[in-house]
């Protein structure tokens, strides 16, 4: 069972950078696919990218598009989220999700995937 600890949260200006990480314990871990979400308050959790296995291509939530970056390395069991120029209005908590799920493209929906971390804060000052 994979376990993923995310790390890189904090308080960022609007228009501002930050770059989250996701460590996963499962040395197979270049078999899943890795996705990041985040949730505000009172809010829905969302997709916000994903990384496929194998052949590494990216989706992304249209609102992000543009401005987030999401990579991987295998060899260090890590998962990245880049962001920038961010907005007040992406304040959440976000979460790094891994499914075992194959070659299909990754799933937008986090039922699909299997395994969470404990989530790390980003703030966006206005």
């Amino acid at each position: 069972q994979v376990q993923l600890v995310e790390s890189g949260g904090g308080l960022v200006q609007a228009g501002g950078s930050l770059r989250l990480s996701c460590a996963a314990s499962e040395r197979t871990f270049s078999r899943y696919t890795m996705g990041w979400f985040r949730q505000a308050p009172g809010k829905e959790r969302e997709f916000v990218a994903a990384i496929q296995w194998g052949s590494s291509s990216t989706y992304y939530a249209d609102s992000v598009k543009g401005r987030f970056t999401i990579s991987r390395d295998n060899a260090k069991n890590t998962v990245y989220l880049q962001m920038n120029s961010l907005k007040p209005e992406e304040t959440a908590v976000y979460y790094c999700a891994a499914a075992l799920i194959g070659p299909r493209p990754p799933p937008r929906s986090r039922y699909e995937y299997g395994y969470w971390g404990q989530g790390t804060q980003v703030t966006v000052s206005s």
